[in-house]
Protein backbone atom coordinates (compact mmCIF):
# COMPACT_ATOMS: atom_id res chain seq x y z
CA UNK A 1 0.00 0.00 0.00
CA UNK A 2 1.81 3.63 -0.99
CA UNK A 3 0.33 6.88 -0.14
CA UNK A 4 1.80 10.07 -1.51
CA UNK A 5 0.58 12.68 -1.23
CA UNK A 6 3.80 37.19 -5.57
CA UNK A 7 3.98 39.90 -9.93
CA UNK A 8 2.83 42.94 -9.45
CA UNK A 9 -0.19 44.70 -10.93
CA UNK A 10 1.12 48.38 -11.28
CA UNK A 11 2.14 48.46 -15.10
CA UNK A 12 5.77 50.78 -15.07
CA UNK A 13 5.47 53.54 -17.74
CA UNK A 14 8.37 55.14 -19.28
CA UNK A 15 9.36 58.39 -20.21
CA UNK A 16 9.67 57.86 -23.54
CA UNK A 17 8.87 59.13 -27.10
CA UNK A 18 7.01 56.23 -28.00
CA UNK A 19 4.52 56.92 -25.81
CA UNK A 20 3.54 60.05 -27.02
CA UNK A 21 3.34 58.84 -30.63
CA UNK A 22 0.35 56.74 -31.88
CA UNK A 23 0.86 53.15 -32.33
CA UNK A 24 -2.70 52.70 -33.88
CA UNK A 25 -3.92 54.47 -36.84
CA UNK A 26 -7.64 56.12 -36.71
CA UNK A 27 -9.29 53.49 -39.32
CA UNK A 28 -7.91 50.11 -38.02
CA UNK A 29 -9.84 47.73 -35.94
CA UNK A 30 -8.72 46.65 -32.64
CA UNK A 31 -9.81 42.99 -31.31
CA UNK A 32 -9.40 42.21 -27.63
CA UNK A 33 -9.70 39.22 -26.29
CA UNK A 34 -10.58 38.80 -22.60
CA UNK A 35 -10.63 35.69 -20.14
CA UNK A 36 -13.13 35.23 -16.59
CA UNK A 37 -12.43 32.91 -14.13
CA UNK A 38 -14.21 29.82 -13.83
CA UNK A 39 -13.70 28.04 -11.00
CA UNK A 40 -12.56 24.59 -10.84
CA UNK A 41 -14.73 21.59 -9.75
CA UNK A 42 -13.78 20.43 -6.03
CA UNK A 43 -11.09 17.45 -6.13
CA UNK A 44 -9.53 15.25 -3.31
CA UNK A 45 -6.44 14.37 -5.97
CA UNK A 46 -3.38 16.43 -4.65
CA UNK A 47 -1.91 15.93 -8.33
CA UNK A 48 -4.33 17.54 -10.01
CA UNK A 49 -3.52 20.72 -11.09
CA UNK A 50 -6.07 23.61 -13.19
CA UNK A 51 -5.42 26.67 -14.47
CA UNK A 52 -9.05 27.68 -13.68
CA UNK A 53 -9.34 30.24 -16.50
CA UNK A 54 -11.70 29.06 -20.00
CA UNK A 55 -11.60 31.78 -23.23
CA UNK A 56 -14.58 34.24 -22.87
CA UNK A 57 -16.05 36.14 -25.65
CA UNK A 58 -14.05 38.72 -28.08
CA UNK A 59 -14.61 42.66 -27.66
CA UNK A 60 -14.23 44.93 -30.70
CA UNK A 61 -13.83 47.97 -31.14
CA UNK A 62 -13.92 49.88 -34.59
CA UNK A 63 -12.62 53.29 -34.74
CA UNK A 64 -13.92 55.37 -38.41
CA UNK A 65 -14.50 58.86 -36.76
CA UNK A 66 -12.95 61.66 -38.33
CA UNK A 67 -9.57 63.03 -36.67
CA UNK A 68 -11.53 66.25 -35.83
CA UNK A 69 -14.77 64.80 -35.44
CA UNK A 70 -15.44 62.09 -32.57
CA UNK A 71 -18.98 60.24 -32.92
CA UNK A 72 -20.42 59.34 -29.93
CA UNK A 73 -19.64 55.77 -29.14
CA UNK A 74 -20.98 53.40 -26.32
CA UNK A 75 -18.35 52.60 -23.81
CA UNK A 76 -16.77 49.26 -24.49
CA UNK A 77 -17.07 46.11 -21.97
CA UNK A 78 -14.67 46.19 -19.21
CA UNK A 79 -11.90 44.10 -19.95
CA UNK A 80 -10.89 41.49 -16.75
CA UNK A 81 -7.31 40.62 -16.91
CA UNK A 82 -6.50 37.79 -14.36
CA UNK A 83 -4.47 38.46 -11.52
CA UNK A 84 -1.54 36.49 -9.85
CA UNK A 85 0.10 36.87 -6.65
CA UNK A 86 3.98 37.61 -6.45
CA UNK A 87 5.98 34.32 -7.02
CA UNK A 88 9.42 33.79 -7.41
CA UNK A 89 9.48 30.57 -8.71
CA UNK A 90 8.63 29.36 -12.21
CA UNK A 91 5.07 29.44 -12.44
CA UNK A 92 2.37 30.61 -9.93
CA UNK A 93 1.95 28.58 -7.06
CA UNK A 94 -1.29 27.91 -6.21
CA UNK A 95 -3.27 25.66 -3.76
CA UNK A 96 -3.77 22.00 -5.14
CA UNK A 97 -7.74 21.89 -5.69
CA UNK A 98 -7.48 23.77 -2.24
CA UNK A 99 -6.80 21.09 -0.21
CA UNK A 100 -6.26 21.97 3.70
CA UNK A 101 -6.05 18.99 4.78
CA UNK A 102 -5.36 15.09 3.79
CA UNK A 103 -5.48 11.85 6.53
CA UNK A 104 -4.92 8.38 6.04
CA UNK A 105 -4.63 5.42 8.63
CA UNK A 106 -3.25 1.75 7.92
CA UNK A 107 -2.77 -1.10 10.27
CA UNK A 108 -0.03 0.52 12.21
CA UNK A 109 0.60 3.91 11.45
CA UNK A 110 -1.99 7.07 10.61
CA UNK A 111 -1.22 10.24 8.99
CA UNK A 112 -2.34 13.61 9.22
CA UNK A 113 -1.35 17.00 6.81
CA UNK A 114 -3.17 20.31 7.21
CA UNK A 115 -2.37 23.25 5.13
CA UNK A 116 -0.75 26.18 7.08
CA UNK A 117 -1.37 30.01 6.31
CA UNK A 118 1.29 30.68 3.90
CA UNK A 119 -0.51 29.73 0.68
CA UNK A 120 -0.64 25.95 -1.28
CA UNK A 121 0.35 23.02 1.27
CA UNK A 122 4.13 21.44 0.13
CA UNK A 123 3.73 19.10 2.65
CA UNK A 124 3.39 15.16 1.65
CA UNK A 125 3.64 11.85 2.72
CA UNK A 126 4.68 8.64 1.89
CA UNK A 127 3.82 5.18 3.56
CA UNK A 128 4.90 1.72 1.97
CA UNK A 129 3.70 -1.11 4.37
CA UNK A 130 4.36 -5.14 3.05
CA UNK A 131 7.25 -3.68 1.42
CA UNK A 132 8.51 -6.47 -1.36
CA UNK A 133 5.82 -8.66 0.49
CA UNK A 134 6.59 -8.92 3.91
CA UNK A 135 4.50 -7.59 6.67
CA UNK A 136 7.24 -6.75 8.86
CA UNK A 137 9.07 -4.18 6.25
CA UNK A 138 7.81 -1.04 5.48
CA UNK A 139 8.71 2.33 4.12
CA UNK A 140 7.67 5.77 6.22
CA UNK A 141 8.59 9.57 5.42
CA UNK A 142 7.46 13.12 5.96
CA UNK A 143 8.32 15.48 3.66
CA UNK A 144 8.45 19.63 3.57
CA UNK A 145 8.61 21.38 -0.02
CA UNK A 146 9.28 24.99 -0.04
CA UNK A 147 9.91 27.08 -2.93
CA UNK A 148 6.84 24.95 -4.69
CA UNK A 149 5.55 21.65 -4.62
CA UNK A 150 8.02 19.91 -7.69
CA UNK A 151 10.51 19.05 -5.61
CA UNK A 152 8.66 17.48 -2.76
CA UNK A 153 6.19 15.59 -5.21
CA UNK A 154 9.36 14.05 -6.52
CA UNK A 155 10.76 13.31 -3.15
CA UNK A 156 7.68 11.46 -2.33
CA UNK A 157 7.27 9.58 -4.91
CA UNK A 158 10.68 8.32 -5.50
CA UNK A 159 12.75 7.75 -2.65
CA UNK A 160 11.35 4.79 -1.24
CA UNK A 161 12.04 2.87 -4.46
CA UNK A 162 15.69 4.82 -4.72
CA UNK A 163 16.34 3.27 -1.41
CA UNK A 164 15.04 -0.17 -1.70
CA UNK A 165 16.94 -0.41 -5.15
CA UNK A 166 20.15 0.18 -3.23
CA UNK A 167 19.32 -2.00 -0.64
CA UNK A 168 18.86 -4.83 -3.20
CA UNK A 169 22.52 -4.58 -3.26
CA UNK A 170 23.93 -4.20 -0.24
CA UNK A 171 24.62 -6.42 2.92
CA UNK A 172 22.76 -5.65 6.35
CA UNK A 173 26.15 -3.96 7.61
CA UNK A 174 25.43 -1.44 4.78
CA UNK A 175 21.94 -0.32 4.91
CA UNK A 176 23.00 3.24 5.77
CA UNK A 177 25.11 3.55 2.96
CA UNK A 178 22.01 2.39 0.70
CA UNK A 179 19.68 4.81 2.15
CA UNK A 180 22.22 7.53 1.48
CA UNK A 181 22.99 6.39 -1.99
CA UNK A 182 18.91 6.37 -1.91
CA UNK A 183 18.88 10.23 -1.41
CA UNK A 184 21.72 11.38 -3.40
CA UNK A 185 19.97 9.30 -6.75
CA UNK A 186 16.63 11.24 -5.90
CA UNK A 187 18.60 14.49 -5.43
CA UNK A 188 20.44 13.86 -9.08
CA UNK A 189 17.15 12.64 -10.51
CA UNK A 190 15.28 15.72 -9.29
CA UNK A 191 18.24 18.25 -10.55
CA UNK A 192 17.68 16.64 -14.20
CA UNK A 193 14.27 18.06 -14.18
CA UNK A 194 15.86 21.36 -14.13
CA UNK A 195 12.58 22.76 -12.33
CA UNK A 196 13.25 25.41 -8.55
CA UNK A 197 12.32 24.47 -5.63
CA UNK A 198 13.51 21.97 -2.71
CA UNK A 199 12.60 19.19 -0.20
CA UNK A 200 13.74 18.65 3.52
CA UNK A 201 12.92 14.71 4.50
CA UNK A 202 12.79 12.31 7.47
CA UNK A 203 12.56 8.81 6.50
CA UNK A 204 12.08 5.50 8.28
CA UNK A 205 12.64 2.52 6.98
CA UNK A 206 11.88 -1.20 9.23
CA UNK A 207 13.44 -3.76 8.18
CA UNK A 208 14.23 -7.33 9.97
CA UNK A 209 13.40 -5.70 13.47
CA UNK A 210 15.62 -2.60 13.09
CA UNK A 211 14.68 1.02 12.91
CA UNK A 212 16.33 2.91 9.76
CA UNK A 213 15.82 7.01 10.31
CA UNK A 214 16.97 9.30 7.90
CA UNK A 215 16.67 12.66 7.49
CA UNK A 216 17.98 15.61 5.42
CA UNK A 217 16.72 19.10 6.37
CA UNK A 218 14.21 20.27 9.31
CA UNK A 219 12.26 17.69 9.78
CA UNK A 220 12.66 15.43 12.66
CA UNK A 221 12.36 11.90 14.53
CA UNK A 222 11.56 11.25 17.60
CA UNK A 223 10.46 7.51 19.12
CA UNK A 224 8.38 7.25 22.50
CA UNK A 225 11.15 4.64 24.55
CA UNK A 226 8.61 3.80 27.81
CA UNK A 227 7.47 7.16 27.50
CA UNK A 228 10.64 8.87 27.17
CA UNK A 229 11.30 10.96 24.17
CA UNK A 230 14.26 10.11 21.98
CA UNK A 231 15.47 12.26 19.00
CA UNK A 232 16.74 9.58 16.28
CA UNK A 233 17.61 12.45 13.75
CA UNK A 234 19.31 16.35 14.41
CA UNK A 235 17.83 19.21 12.37
CA UNK A 236 19.93 20.29 8.96
CA UNK A 237 20.14 24.13 9.87
CA UNK A 238 22.74 26.77 9.09
CA UNK A 239 22.89 27.82 12.73
CA UNK A 240 24.55 24.11 13.64
CA UNK A 241 28.18 24.58 14.08
CA UNK A 242 29.29 22.21 11.48
CA UNK A 243 26.70 23.09 9.24
CA UNK A 244 28.23 26.38 8.97
CA UNK A 245 31.77 25.30 9.03
CA UNK A 246 31.13 23.33 5.60
CA UNK A 247 29.26 25.78 4.28
CA UNK A 248 31.57 28.32 4.56
CA UNK A 249 34.69 25.78 3.76
CA UNK A 250 33.04 25.56 0.39
CA UNK A 251 32.54 29.80 0.02
CA UNK A 252 29.39 30.38 0.99
CA UNK A 253 28.29 32.05 4.07
CA UNK A 254 25.57 31.67 6.78
CA UNK A 255 24.27 35.26 8.02
CA UNK A 256 20.92 35.98 10.73
CA UNK A 257 18.22 38.29 9.07
CA UNK A 258 15.52 38.99 11.84
CA UNK A 259 16.30 35.99 13.92
CA UNK A 260 16.70 33.12 11.41
CA UNK A 261 19.81 32.06 10.24
CA UNK A 262 19.90 31.45 6.42
CA UNK A 263 22.54 30.26 3.58
CA UNK A 264 23.52 33.04 1.47
CA UNK A 265 21.01 35.15 2.99
CA UNK A 266 17.99 32.74 1.52
CA UNK A 267 17.68 29.14 3.07
CA UNK A 268 16.70 28.40 6.22
CA UNK A 269 18.20 24.94 6.31
CA UNK A 270 21.32 23.30 5.32
CA UNK A 271 20.46 20.19 3.24
CA UNK A 272 17.56 18.76 1.39
CA UNK A 273 16.42 17.49 -1.88
CA UNK A 274 16.69 19.59 -5.05
CA UNK A 275 17.61 23.79 -4.60
CA UNK A 276 19.92 23.62 -7.59
CA UNK A 277 20.60 27.41 -7.29
CA UNK A 278 22.19 26.92 -3.85
CA UNK A 279 23.25 22.93 -4.63
CA UNK A 280 27.11 23.73 -3.88
CA UNK A 281 26.44 24.25 -0.43
CA UNK A 282 22.35 22.54 0.19
CA UNK A 283 23.44 18.73 0.01
CA UNK A 284 21.11 15.75 -0.04
CA UNK A 285 23.21 13.94 2.40
CA UNK A 286 20.91 12.12 4.94
CA UNK A 287 22.27 11.00 8.40
CA UNK A 288 21.27 7.84 9.57
CA UNK A 289 20.46 6.15 13.25
CA UNK A 290 19.72 2.51 13.49
CA UNK A 291 18.11 0.94 16.22
CA UNK A 292 17.01 -2.49 17.35
CA UNK A 293 12.79 -2.26 17.96
CA UNK A 294 12.90 -3.69 21.48
CA UNK A 295 9.21 -4.20 23.48
CA UNK A 296 10.04 -0.38 25.17
CA UNK A 297 10.14 1.24 21.43
CA UNK A 298 6.73 2.12 21.46
CA UNK A 299 5.62 4.48 18.69
CA UNK A 300 7.44 6.54 16.35
CA UNK A 301 6.74 10.21 14.89
CA UNK A 302 8.05 11.52 11.75
CA UNK A 303 6.88 15.35 11.85
CA UNK A 304 7.54 18.41 9.38
CA UNK A 305 9.00 21.73 11.15
CA UNK A 306 5.61 23.12 11.26
CA UNK A 307 5.01 21.08 14.60
CA UNK A 308 8.52 21.16 15.96
CA UNK A 309 8.57 24.65 15.58
CA UNK A 310 6.06 25.02 18.72
CA UNK A 311 6.05 21.84 20.17
CA UNK A 312 9.13 20.05 22.24
CA UNK A 313 10.19 16.38 21.56
CA UNK A 314 8.66 15.46 25.07
CA UNK A 315 5.44 17.23 25.00
CA UNK A 316 4.62 15.56 21.80
CA UNK A 317 5.57 12.24 23.18
CA UNK A 318 2.86 13.30 25.85
CA UNK A 319 0.37 14.90 23.83
CA UNK A 320 0.05 11.42 21.64
CA UNK A 321 0.95 8.36 24.18
CA UNK A 322 -2.43 8.46 25.54
CA UNK A 323 -4.00 7.54 22.21
CA UNK A 324 -1.32 4.87 21.65
CA UNK A 325 -0.22 3.22 25.26
CA UNK A 326 -2.84 1.64 27.14
CA UNK A 327 -5.48 1.66 25.23
CA UNK A 328 -7.61 -1.45 24.26
CA UNK A 329 -8.31 0.36 20.51
CA UNK A 330 -4.99 2.56 19.61
CA UNK A 331 -6.58 5.87 17.75
CA UNK A 332 -3.30 6.95 15.77
CA UNK A 333 -5.41 9.10 13.60
CA UNK A 334 -6.62 11.05 16.78
CA UNK A 335 -3.21 11.55 18.06
CA UNK A 336 -2.11 13.01 15.23
CA UNK A 337 -5.02 15.64 14.76
CA UNK A 338 -4.28 16.54 18.34
CA UNK A 339 -1.02 17.51 18.16
CA UNK A 340 -1.31 19.42 14.98
CA UNK A 341 -4.07 21.23 16.34
CA UNK A 342 -2.14 21.49 19.60
CA UNK A 343 0.74 23.54 17.57
CA UNK A 344 -1.69 25.71 15.65
CA UNK A 345 -2.96 26.56 18.43
CA UNK A 346 0.21 28.08 19.70
CA UNK A 347 0.35 30.45 16.30
CA UNK A 348 1.88 27.64 13.87
CA UNK A 349 1.79 29.23 10.54
CA UNK A 350 3.37 26.64 8.81
CA UNK A 351 2.14 23.40 7.10
CA UNK A 352 1.71 20.68 9.56
CA UNK A 353 2.05 16.86 9.13
CA UNK A 354 2.44 14.15 11.18
CA UNK A 355 3.16 10.60 11.12
CA UNK A 356 2.93 7.86 13.74
CA UNK A 357 4.15 3.81 13.67
CA UNK A 358 3.43 1.64 16.21
CA UNK A 359 7.12 0.33 16.50
CA UNK A 360 5.63 -2.81 18.15
CA UNK A 361 4.02 -4.04 14.98
CA UNK A 362 7.08 -4.67 13.04
CA UNK A 363 9.15 -6.30 15.97
CA UNK A 364 10.70 -9.58 14.47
Amino acid sequence: MHGAVAVTNSPVFLSSSMFRQPLISPSSTISLRHTSPTPSSPSSSLHKHTNGYNEGPIVTCDSNSSPTVLSKRKRPARIQIPFAPLTFTDEVAKPVDDVTEIDEEGEAYSVYCKRGKRGAMEDRYSAVVDLQGYSKQAFFGVFDGHGGAKAVEFSANNLSKNIMSKVANKSEDEIAEAVREGYLATDSEFLKEDVNGGACCVTALIRKGNLIVSNAGDCRAVMSRGGVAETLTVDHKPSREDEKDRIESMGGYVDCRNGVWRIQGSLAVSRGIGDQHLKKWVIAEPETSIINIRPECEFLILASDGIWDTVSNQEAIDIVRPFCIGTMKPDLTSACKKLVGVSATRGSYDDMSVMIIRLPHFMS
